[in-house]
């Protein structure tokens, strides 16, 4: 027998757990218990009825999903992905482009990021399954004429008949550079080349070495380039599944100086996409309503036809708002026995009804109330006699007594008991940046992932956030000026610049370098920093020779960025992403950006950033890393962990606690955790609730 109220003494809050920021449905497997079937589920019927239709006549729609911030629509995108993926490609693109110069760029690069992902019960890519769903293979007559039953076998030994025969195929759709464009996707069939395969067409700028192995002679470094690839897939398609482009959060693209979105370049590309024939797209634009409306006076006619529809997320239902607590709490349900009768114990309905007294309501909204609930009912269990008693203290004073001389005398001085109010807020942001930390450090497992204005951008606001003075982006002039921004120093009012680059492309490297040496003869700027993790080039090549002018024995200095830094840059970067997009939820509030950048700031977790402090921005941390003294490993983040976890539970299971951390960090040892536990106790910042209990009951809490 396990009693649930057992159960809740020492699980986490199940509402918790749940990440209330939009999430790329490709990056992160969105949690099934938030899929309440009923949720939206008219705006799902009306979504596919458009897929359908550009199934049929492969003629591209765009429909501008709008919701209140808290709605679902980052959900929806990933539900509608889970639900659609067996008639459509999907791709997610978070409009958080650094520059409204390389949109079709920065759509290309996301739409094949997502195209190489593999679809839930698939064992291939969506790239590979849509390349074998072409029209060129699939008629049976081709197939046994040219490909037999070793379909893959000949693709790899007939590079010049694969191209001969798409380019037959294809001749009426007008493919952009159809050499090189099939040839590259001959390479995908090769898993020697398909890496190089990939890189170049999400637009990646090879090196010379690179581009031969595949056959190509130039990359996609411009807007109509990209363009015209992404068209080409469409093109060559038309037969076969739509590619769905999902489009999350406008909020997160560029601002103008007054304030309002740069959106007008982003429509002129919804209104290309309809206009020059880019077929076989259904694109999805989410946005909260009231940032929409703002807009719509700036926008022209011409891009509001080129909706053709807007589907408004509905508030949900007092019995949906039931259905979300059910499916949140059953996990600790399954682990009662017996189970409770009522599904959304230890919550009522009487709740929902009260604080909601019109029957309608946000799904956001109602898993904060859970939460807040939850946790009312988790501190009510605790009884006095489980409940840490205060110690007693004992002072001495000096009392007068009239006619006698001064005596001391001992008072003893019973402390208030802890407060129950506490403000965990930035113990539960810093366990949302672990949770996000370790999300980067999956994700990116390489600096070339990011293209270089993005990894400006992530600077600029790691920078920005840290109250340096006269950030601005395009120190350089010219095709690379995304690459590149300026500030002011913080002591001596220098202006300082920095280049970050990392396209392998020699030719490349050369144009940044001599962009480098003209802000740098025009005394633009007194100090120039060059971050680039990649190869500079051999001595002879032009672009190395500009760089040791420039770098060697001067003022100026390179950095070697380590990918750690990255994942600092990316992890801050994606919370702005959500500030910005009103989806950032902590401690059940909606974090803006300004209580972003406080709570950043009074962390110090940046000042870890090695890159932040080899430029000077922050201090090296003089904080000794705590080790395990065997293997060197810093087990700082685990033990912030653990107390950061405990302060926002009030108090929670031992045992739960350690298979929590065992979970976020596993390459951690669980005898380690225990030792930074017992370091814990030893430092009196916890201590146990019912000690008597064994180890496996035991519960442990915060010390006031």
């Amino acid at each position: 027998m396990t009693d649930i109220n057992d159960i809740i003494k020492r699980e986490v809050n199940p509402f918790d757990v749940i990440n209330l920021k939009p999430t790329n449905f490709w990056a992160e497997e969105q949690d099934s218990k938030l899929m309440v079937e009923s949720i939206h589920k008219n705006a799902i019927t009306e979504i596919e009825g458009l897929l359908d239709l550009v199934s049929k006549d492969h003629r591209s729609r765009t429909v501008l999903l709008a919701g209140d911030s808290g709605s679902g629509k980052s959900y929806l995108l990933g539900r509608l992905k889970r639900t659609l993926n067996p008639k459509a490609f999907f791709a997610y693109i978070l409009c958080n482009w650094a520059d409204s110069t390389n949109i079709w760029r920065h759509i290309l690069r996301h739409t094949v990021d997502s195209l190489i992902q593999v679809p839930q019960g698939e064992k291939e890519s969506q790239l590979m399954l849509w390349l074998k769903s072409l029209t060129a293979f699939t008629r049976s007559d081709i197939k046994q004429r040219i490909f037999n039953d070793n379909f893959w076998e000949a693709l790899q030994s007939n590079r010049q008949k694969f191209i001969k025969h798409l380019k037959e195929t294809y001749k009426k759709a007008g493919i952009y550079n159809p050499d090189m464009f099939f040839g590259v996707l001959h390479d995908l069939a090769n898993p020697e080349l398909y890496d190089l395969a990939c890189e170049w067409l999400r637009g990646d700028d090879l090196n010379e070495d690179s581009m031969k192995e595949i056959k190509v002679k130039t990359c996609i470094d411009t807007e109509d380039a990209a363009k015209n690839i992404l068209a080409n897939f469409g093109r060559i398609s038309t037969q076969t599944q739509p590619i769905v482009l999902c489009f999350d959060n406008l909020e997160t693209m560029p601002l103008l100086p007054e304030g309002f979105m740069d959106i007008q370049p982003f429509l002129n590309v919804n209104t290309t996409i309809h206009g020059d024939n880019l077929k076989n797209f259904l694109v999805i634009i989410s946005v909260i309503t009231n940032n929409w409306n703002r807009h719509l006076d700036r926008i022209f006619l011409a891009d509001k036809a080129g909706i053709h529809k807007t589907i408004q997320l509905k508030p949900i239902s007092i019995e949906q708002a039931e259905a979300l607590w059910a499916y949140q709490l059953q996990p600790l349900h399954q682990l009662a026995n017996p189970r409770p009768e009522v599904p959304i114990f230890p919550l009522n309905r009487q709740i929902l009804e009260k604080t909601y007294p019109g029957g309608k309501t946000i799904p956001r909204n109602v898993l904060t109330l859970g939460r807040e609930e939850y946790q009312k009912y988790k501190g009510s269990l605790l009884d006095e006699d489980e409940k840490p008693k205060p110690e007693p203290v004992t002072i001495q004073i000096k009392v007068t007594i009239p006619d006698e001389k001064t005596v001391s005398k001992p008072i003893v001085i019973l402390p208030p008991p802890p407060a129950n109010n506490q403000d965990t807020t930035q113990a539960e942001f810093e366990l949302l940046w672990q949770h996000e930390y370790t999300k980067s450090q999956g994700k990116i497992t390489k600096i070339s992932l990011l293209s270089s204005p993005d990894l400006i951008q992530t600077l600029q606001q790691s920078i920005s956030t840290l109250k340096i003075q006269g950030v601005k982006t395009k120190l350089l002039s010219g095709k690379y000026a995304s690459y590149s921004l300026s500030y002011q120093h913080p002591r001596n009012r220098e202006k300082l610049g920095i280049v970050w680059t990392e396209d392998s492309n020699m030719t490349s490297f050369y144009h940044v370098m001599n962009a480098c040496q003209t802000v740098i003869q025009k005394n633009i700027c007194q100090t120039m920093y060059l971050i680039r993790g990649g190869d500079l080039g051999k001595p002879n090549m032009t672009g190395n020779q500009l760089y040791r002018q420039i770098f060697t024995n001067t003022n100026h200095i390179h950095i070697k960025p380590s990918l750690q830094s990255i994942h600092y840059l990316a992890t801050y970067q994606s919370l702005v992403n959500s500030a910005k997009s009103q989806e950032l939820v902590i401690g059940g509030k909606t974090i803006n950006l300004q209580r972003l950048e406080t709570l950043i700031n009074e962390s110090e977790i940046l000042n870890q950033c090695t890159l932040l402090q080899d430029l000077g921005i922050v201090s090296k941390s003089n904080r000794k890393p705590e080790t395990n003294g065997k293997e060197g490993k810093d087990l700082r983040p685990v033990r912030d962990f653990l107390l950061n976890l405990v302060k926002t539970q009030s108090y929670m299971g031992v045992a739960t606690l350690i298979s929590q951390a065992v979970s976020q960090f596993p390459d951690v040892k669980e005898s380690e955790i225990r030792s930074l536990i017992e370091q814990l106790y030893q430092e009196n910042k916890v201590k146990t609730v019912n000690p008597e209990a064994k180890l496996s009951e035991q519960l442990i809490c915060l010390i006031p």
